[in-house]
């Protein structure tokens, strides 16, 4: 009989710390599970879960411009928020209730209280006053939204605010340049809210290939979404109903709301970690190893915790991998080399291995093949939108070392061309594959034409 109170304790019920749980308890473990809040996490609960909702709620105000083209009359509309967010929160009851109802099927204990670490074996459970101990524990808290430290920052909202909003703003403001921002700028936007992007650098979307970055802005703009590039904020002041913000260049911008999505830090603050010995990164990050095992030997972490791919997809394979390793006599090491992955900005984007300019650093010769047109459907709705794709091809092997597509249901495109990518699929192979017509995808298995940089002459 083990001389702790559990095998397995999960700091954490998000994505990553219940699949961990819940297989390592079907491998014959005694796991239990702290949560402060809600389980399900960041994903399920305030993240890409409701995120996608209200994304779905905002591409209906040119669903219904678009169908004029189809001979469609569409009367007067009218959004209501209060409908919307009521909607949401009901859908993410029923996701939490599941989450709930699969942990206790499988056996897991479920501690509803903050955990904090007392030593490498002792869990102190807060809320409850008492100490717990296991064999083994996971870290999985995952990580929360990073604000800047300026005059009036107690105005600004986060993601998480966003979701709960009593009243949707008639003006917005979203600071950062990542997906966060670019998503909620197309939610806000769609919605009818007058939307206004800020991003520090000279142009959004750092680490996505160069053409998708320099696209989405083109299509943005045309969407209306006012997009304010080397722009940062100095300072917030209230003054009576609305928000004054002041730029680095002196400019100053009213709006009625202002959404800070700057990127996210590792949430173990106050757990403990460093006092047991657990070695922690520049940010506050869990450092492990493959296997997901930190400096102490008997602690794990899995997740945004340990800041190694941000992605919920990415946390619930780091959960399974540790629970088959540790408790299902597997060893399984999770490859993060290779990561589909969908920005569900306003067009959609859908992204695979390497970029064009992570490719030339790479590899001696670099082949690429792209189109951008407008879609099938475009053409009787009118829209201008136009969908784009490339490919990134390993001149010497030919093997596709990147796609990158950008239009309608990228993110369903993605997730069948990241089979193709990750099982090391050659351009003959796209080639070879008939294509399915009349589809954007088509274009996928049709691209000929190596494209060409534009040789620039010198002046006479």
């Amino acid at each position: 009989m083990t001389k702790y109170d559990y095998d397995l304790f999960v700091i954490g019920a998000g994505s990553g710390g219940v699949r961990a749980a819940r297989i390592a308890a079907t491998y014959g473990a005694k796991v239990a599970v702290a949560e402060e809040y809600r389980v399900g996490g960041t994903c399920v609960i305030r993240g890409c879960v409701p995120k996608k909702l209200f994304v779905y709620a905002s591409h209906f105000s040119d669903d219904f411009e678009d169908a004029a083209g189809f001979g469609w009359t569409v009367g007067e509309t009218k959004f209501d928020w209060k409908t919307l967010v009521a909607s949401k929160d009901k859908e993410i009851d029923r996701l939490n209730g599941i989450y709930i109802r699969n942990l206790e099927k499988a056996g897991v204990e479920i501690v509803e209280c903050r955990a904090t670490l007392k030593d490498a074996h002792t869990v102190h459970l807060v809320g409850q006053g008492r100490d717990v101990t296991a064999e083994r524990i996971l870290i999985a808290v995952g990580a929360t939204p990073f604000l800047p430290g300026i005059p009036g920052i107690e105005h600004a909202i986060t993601s998480n605010e966003a979701f709960h909003l009593e009243e949707l703003p008639k003006r917005v403001v979203v600071v950062g340049g990542g997906y966060i921002a670019v998503e909620f700028a197309g939610i806000f936007n769609g919605l009818g809210v007058e939307t206004m992007q800020l991003y520090r650098g000279p142009l959004f979307m750092r680490g996505f290939d160069d053409d998708l970055r320099d696209l989405l802005f083109e299509e943005m703009t045309k969407k209306g979404i006012g997009l304010r590039m080397n722009s940062d904020i100095v300072s917030i002041e209230k003054t009576g109903g609305e928000l004054h913000l002041k730029l680095t260049g002196g400019d100053v911008i009213r709006t009625d709301c202002v959404m800070y999505a700057t990127g996210r830090n590792p949430n173990t603050k106050g757990l403990g970690l460093e006092q047991v010995g657990v070695k922690l990164g520049p940010a506050g990050e869990v450092v492990v190893d493959e296997y997901s095992k930190s400096s102490v030997g008997n602690i794990y972490a899995v997740g945004d915790v340990t800041d190694r791919a941000n992605l919920t997809p990415v946390a619930i394979r780091e959960g399974h991998a540790f629970a088959d390793t540790v408790y299902g006599g597997k060893d399984v090491k999770v490859d993060h080399s290779i990561i589909p992955t969908a920005i569900f900005s306003q067009p959609e984007m859908g992204t695979v291995g390497l970029t064009e300019t992570q490719a030339r650093a790479k590899f001696e010769e670099v082949d690429i093949y792209k189109t951008a047109f407008r879609a099938l459907k475009n053409t009787l709705s009118g829209s201008h939108e136009r969908t784009f794709m490339k490919l990134i091809v390993d001149a010497k092997s030919d093997k596709v070392l990147g796609v990158h597509v950008m239009g309608a249901a990228s993110g369903e495109l993605i997730q069948a061309i990241g089979i193709a990518v990750t099982l090391g699929a050659t351009k003959a192979q796209f080639d070879a594959t008939i294509a399915v017509h009349p589809t954007a995808a088509e274009e996928l298995v049709t691209m000929k034409e190596k494209w060409q940089a534009p040789v620039i002459k010198a002046a006479d």
